[in-house]
């Protein structure tokens, strides 16, 4: 495989989902990449002025070869991380969300007073990510406003493009002692020097950072701090995550409060508009789709989380005929596995349950499932893990077209534990393609570029 230190040009097999239902296979493509790491021009191998480009690029020594078994893939988009949860993955996910709250998550959130602690974890998580393709993450972070701060600078110095928010958390009746926000003022005074700060990242990082405006959830705040996010969020224009109609408890919790929905609540405090994201969602009813709908509300779809969580399905193609945006999200750690690989592979079957339902005791028609148009395909699914989390963001990323982040990871089909070759039955594209998205292991991606710069390198180590 021949590299260049900074290549501008990447020649190979690529696969990318430019609309919602489909995939482009890209077979020997030169994708031509600007300084500035958007691409400028993708010349297909029966272009004729292919030749010329390839010789010129390698000429130059701004040629980068896949090689012989390679293929690429567009970096991963995920919209929903807990950055602080990263070392409670897989942990206590049979346990009630209370429970796993009280129990293991607040007293692991809290330890990230530590800056030095939070700096180790979230070194790690960022370059766990990175090896598994994604190259844009969506971050809560805990509490505090340092080590947020921290996690903004960590991944921009390794290369992943990021929205960052602090978590806001002020509510003493709902909160421990030990872990929340001093008072509604001075979490909402927090969020404003976060804004500023990781603006001020952002504009010195090549892949890019970006604040945002982060409420827990409702039953973890207070209305005088939803209320001051919430004008926050008119007067910045900065983007905004909460979890919203993740689980039964909640959706009752906020119903009692207000007499209102989850998203009616979010809406009334100014928390619901474009550049929203709203993880998990799927209690959300069609009258609440029409409403995200019209604001340009995007909806972060955390299908393994979900199954542990929210004992429900988030009815994505719904929301998609709704006019939703919709992308994918690992959620960390009530989703266990940092890898979007795994979520698209839950999300493709939460969706066969959410069809037929589930209690096979039952006649077909009594088993509560949604029935025909409910189920998500292979391709649709890798759509959410890129070109639809791009869309949430409202960012040019996630797919191989000019103008577009190149965001890329090389996927080798042929690792000594781990061949997705099919030993050449069954290789159409199709094939090839659900072979890497259903099977592909972290050993499968070997280098990741993000903003055309190599990240991740591991046929280096």
């Amino acid at each position: 495989m021949e590299k260049a230190t900074q290549p501008r040009a990447f020649y190979g097999s690529f696969f990318h989902t430019p609309e919602y239902g489909s995939f482009e296979y890209l077979e020997r493509a030169l994708i031509e990449v600007g300084e500035d790491g958007a691409i400028e021009r993708v010349i297909a191998h029966d272009d004729p002025n292919q030749a010329a480009a390839l010789a010129k690029a390698r000429e130059a020594g701004e040629l980068y070869e896949l090689g012989e078994g390679r293929f690429g893939l567009p970096g991963f988009v995920d919209i929903h991380i807990h950055s602080p949860q990263c070392p409670q993955a897989a942990l206590a996910l049979d346990e009630p969300l209370y429970r796993w709250l009280d129990e293991r998550t607040f007293p692991l959130e809290s330890k990230f007073a530590d800056v030095d602690f939070a700096k180790k974890v979230y070194s790690d998580l960022v370059d766990q990510l990175l090896a598994r393709g994604s190259t844009t993450a969506v971050y809560l972070g805990s509490a505090h406003l340092e080590a947020t701060v921290a996690l903004a600078e960590i991944c921009a110095e390794r290369g992943q493009r990021a929205l960052v928010g602090k978590t806001v958390m002020d509510d003493p009746a709902a909160n421990p002692d030990y872990y929340r926000d001093a008072s509604p003022e001075q979490a909402v005074r927090d969020t404003e020097t976060l804004i500023r700060e990781v603006e001020a990242i952002g504009r010195k990082s090549r892949a890019g950072a970006w604040p945002v405006i982060t409420p827990r959830f409702i039953p973890s705040c207070t209305d005088e701090v939803l209320r001051g996010l919430g004008n926050l969020a008119e007067n910045t224009g900065a983007y905004v995550q909460t979890h919203c109609n993740e689980g039964q408890w909640e959706h009752d919790v906020v119903l009692e409060r207000f007499g209102k929905t989850d998203p009616y609540a979010l809406r009334d405090f100014g928390l619901l508009r474009e550049h929203s994201i709203m993880a998990h969602c799927p209690y959300l009813t069609e009258e609440e789709g029409e409403m995200f709908a019209e604001l340009g509300v995007a909806v972060a779809h955390c299908p393994t989380a979900n199954s542990y969580f929210s004992s429900a399905v988030a009815p994505v193609q719904r929301f998609r005929s709704q006019g939703i945006h919709v992308g994918l999200g690992t959620d960390i750690s009530g989703g266990y596995s940092p890898s979007m690989y795994e979520n698209i592979r839950q999300a493709v079957l939460v969706s066969r349950l959410l069809e037929t339902g589930v209690n096979a005791q039952l006649p077909p028609e009594e088993r509560g499932g949604l029935g025909e148009g409910t189920r998500l395909s292979l391709v649709e699914s890798f759509w959410l893990a890129t070109a639809g989390g791009a869309e949430a963001l409202g960012l040019p990323l996630a797919t191989f077209e000019p103008g577009r982040a190149f965001d890329l990871q090389v996927i080798d089909v042929k690792r000594p534990d781990s061949d997705l070759t099919g030993f050449g039955v069954f290789d159409e594209p199709i094939d090839r393609l659900a072979r890497i998205l259903y099977l592909s292991t972290p050993d499968n991606v070997r280098q990741v570029f993000s903003q055309g710069v190599l990240v991740c390198d591991k046929d280096a180590r």
